[in-house]
């Protein structure tokens, strides 16, 4: 039996790619001529036409098994990369005989592939293959697309080549005009019929003018048609798929089921939450929320979809300590600057289009976000040293360091992907990518998309290494890459809320607030949308790596309230004594003004020098009842502010170190 696609010498498939290696013919070409085969190239070429006509004509070499459908039944969605759960009713004959199971994403990780079955039989070999035939298959529809296209726009050409004949006949007609001035012997009867004859042929120049070129509007309007078809082939969802192989052995005929398990790539989740609160007397409502995409060749649909924290693709091997050694000459690096949130846009290297929908994560955690239409992003990013991780399918992955708030970035095309999802001589009147086609500057745009709008039920189950969130609905997440909201849970929690500013670094005052016992919920570090008193203010962190059990969340800037942070020059005094110490002396005046109608309690906080050298001496003269952390010099005031009160704080020390040593004193 012969399996489209596949040639059979005993129980081993052949790829139907492979069938012109010399190996793969060598048996077939011996039976039909039995001449050496590599005394003439020509007749290597006329075995292997050979060779592919016996290919399609004959009825059975061998044993080929069936090719047996299969659902997905269950996904398992990581952070990056996903585990797919198959399962398959199969008709086992007695023999040796090999199983096809397709449709299978051509990205997964061969290494976690799974077979499993039940019955009295044996399960010989599994591999996985690509499945060029599909391949084949697509890159066939697209020739065929761009030979329909091809006749069109012959059609085109004769419409347009009519067109220039009457644009021609009418400019000739417009010149050749009879009257002329110099003519005094014009005879009035030819006039009138030269000009009737120039009136009637003009208008009937003018009227097949226009048919034609109601014709070229609508071959326009068919080639763009064309083109859109093509470009819906080479979306990512339509690349060329995989292939399971089981090769078993049973001593009869039976029925098993199968159930096929494995971990593609393409594939993961990220957290995001929406934070409401109504007002400072009530608790917060958190809204854990999940932004889940797929582009790993398959559709999933009504499957039973669970989210795990887990990370497959991070090395499971513990780290080894070296010894740190110290010595002079050592070089320290300042700290980097404090840097909360990343903006920039995202496009492609090959010709600066915006990527939309390109992925931007931070480097070890579950922070990301997506770039929108135009190409442009907006993260928060922990403070701290961060690394951005930017993918794209098609591009090559790039990370970039955070040092500045602004990062624009290019990904550079990925040569092996992009083979496989553009169409080679492809005309140049499709313009896009792979998700998000730009087809004659109309762009179709990539949002999110919510795929379920009633509440869902989620139980979270906790593992030895990871928390999942096993969603009760069955899911359908299509194969485009884009990403689709999934709501997780939704928590009110009782909160302490306060006001906070951080005057030396900036006099914004923020509200913020104080969750006990949030570790029940097992948030994740992501982006939050905060909405107070109904109302969108911005977006914020949710940082869960802290090991205390209050977590913290910024609620945005309010200004109702006014900090003002001053150094009050006429007591700052500088001076040089007789002997080996210099003294300089700081003082800030902090004023917080309440302009709310409502009492508030306000967290202020500033800091003080902390020497690290036994020379440089820090003396607090003034902290206004302030409490002082003798470790990181960090200041703190707990300030209840009255509606329309007033409030100053001073800030006073003095620095000591030695007069031939240079100290920078703020």
């Amino acid at each position: 039996m012969i399996e489209a696609g596949k040639i059979f010498y005993g129980i081993e498939p052949v790829a139907a790619s492979c069938m012109y290696s010399a190996s793969a013919v060598m048996p077939m070409r011996e039976k039909i001529t039995g001449c050496n085969y590599l005394s003439n190239r020509i007749m290597i070429k006329n075995l292997l036409l050979t060779a592919g006509f016996l290919y399609l004509s004959t009825t059975a070499l061998a044993d080929a098994g069936p090719k047996v459908p299969s659902k997905v039944q269950k996904v398992v969605l990581f952070l990056n990369g996903a585990q797919v759960t198959r399962t398959a009713q199969v008709s086992i004959a007695p023999g040796n005989s090999t199983l096809v199971f397709d449709g299978i994403s051509p990205d997964i990780d061969v290494q976690s592939l799974q077979v499993k079955a039940g019955g009295d039989f044996t399960i010989l070999s599994v591999k996985h293959e690509l499945d060029f035939i599909n391949k084949q298959s697509k890159q066939k529809r697209i020739q065929d697309l761009l030979d329909q296209q091809k006749a069109i726009r012959n059609k085109l050409q004769v419409q347009t080549n009519a067109l220039s004949i009457y644009k021609e006949e009418e400019n000739m007609l417009l010149k050749n005009q009879v009257i002329n001035g110099a003519n005094t012997n014009l005879d009035v009867a030819k006039l009138k019929q030269a000009l009737d004859f120039q009136t009637a042929r003009l208008t009937e120049v003018k009227k097949k003018e226009q048919l034609v070129s109601e014709q070229i509007e609508l071959i326009n309007a068919d080639l763009e048609k064309y083109d859109l078809q093509i470009a819906d082939i080479n979306k990512p969802d339509n690349k060329s798929s995989g292939k399971i192989l089981v090769a078993v052995s049973s001593k009869s005929a039976l029925q098993s089921n199968f159930i096929l398990s494995y971990v593609v790539k393409q594939a993961g989740w990220y957290p995001t939450y929406d934070i409401r609160a109504k007002n400072v007397n009530n608790p917060i409502t958190i809204a854990y929320k999940a932004n889940v995409n797929q582009q790993c060749g398959e559709e999933w649909n009504n499957v039973k979809l669970s989210l795990s924290t887990g990370n497959p693709s991070t090395s499971g091997s513990k780290p080894e300590l070296n010894p740190y050694y110290l010595n002079f000459g050592m070089l320290y690096a300042n700290q980097a600057a404090s840097i909360t949130r990343v903006s920039g846009r995202v496009t492609g290297q090959d010709d600066h289009q915006p990527l939309t929908g390109a992925n931007v994560r931070v480097k070890g955690t579950s922070i990301g976000t997506t770039v929108d239409a135009t190409g442009n992003y907006n993260l928060q990013v922990p403070q701290g040293s961060s690394t951005l991780e930017y993918y794209f399918v098609g591009y090559e992955t790039q990370e970039i360091p955070v040092t500045s708030a602004l990062i624009n970035v290019a990904l550079k095309p990925h040569a092996n992907q992009l083979n496989e999802v553009v169409a080679v001589g492809y005309i140049s009147a499709l313009q896009g990518r792979v998700a998000g086609i730009a087809v004659n500057d109309k762009v179709r745009l990539r949002g999110i998309s919510a795929l379920q709008t009633n509440p869902v039920v989620v139980q979270q189950n906790e593992n030895q290494t990871n928390v999942e969130f096993n969603i009760d609905n069955p899911y359908t997440i299509p194969g485009d890459g884009k990403p689709y909201l999934v709501e997780i849970n939704q928590v009110s929690v009782p909160a302490a809320y306060e006001y906070y500013v951080a005057p030396k670094i900036s006099t914004d005052v923020f509200l913020t607030a104080k969750l006990t016992d949030w570790n029940q919920y097992s948030f994740l570090p992501g982006e939050a949308n905060l909405f107070f008193e109904g109302t969108f203010i911005g977006k914020s962190l949710i940082d869960t790596r802290a090991t205390n059990d209050t977590l913290n969340l910024s609620l945005g800037v309010d200004k109702g309230i006014v900090v003002t942070r001053t150094l009050q020059q006429d007591l700052t005094s500088k001076q040089s004594l007789l002997g080996s110490t210099k003294k300089e002396t700081r003082n800030w005046l902090i004023t917080v003004k309440n302009r709310k109608t409502q009492h508030v309690n306000l967290l202020v906080q500033d800091l003080v020098p902390v020497s690290q050298n036994s020379a440089i001496e820090v003396e607090t003269q003034e902290l206004s009842g302030g409490k002082v952390d003798a470790v990181t010099g960090i200041i703190s005031w707990n300030v209840n502010l009255h509606s329309q009160a007033e409030k100053k704080l001073r800030l006073k020390y003095q620095v000591r170190y030695p007069k031939n040593q240079s100290v920078i004193v703020q």
